[in-house]
């Protein structure tokens, strides 16, 4: 099973994309889904979950007030909005499978491969 991130490109600083998180095999609603970044000579960093079910989420601190991740069950994706970009929003971004414990963002199971973001004037 694998899923695939998709929507990255060039935007400016104070630019906005979508990322999309979709599958084949599975059905994303029945399991909470996140996206993840790794940037240049940095360590993934868990960006944002949404659960199965009530549908809670979950932002980083670098991600609150500015991302927002939802989903459409019609289409079988789940969408991360992404407003008001900086330079350290920079990164190759993946969707997973994901669990929140103890305040931090971890991937699980399934993992995509990633869509590169990148924010520069």
């Amino acid at each position: 099973v694998q899923l695939q991130a998709s929507g990255g490109g060039l935007v400016h600083p104070g630019g906005s994309l979508r990322l999309s998180c979709t599958a084949s095999e599975i059905t994303l609603n029945e399991y909470p889904i996140g996206f993840f970044r790794r940037a240049p000579g940095k360590e993934r960093e868990g960006v944002s979950c949404i659960a199965s079910g009530d549908g809670r989420r979950y932002y980083a601190d670098s991600a609150k007030d500015r991302f927002i991740i939802s989903r459409d069950n019609a289409k079988n994706a789940v969408y991360l909005e992404m407003s008001n970009l900086k330079a350290e929003d920079t990164a190759v971004y993946y969707c997973a499978t994901c669990q929140v414990i103890r305040g931090s963002l971890f991937g699980t199971h399934y993992w995509g491969k990633g869509t590169l973001v990148t924010v520069s004037s």
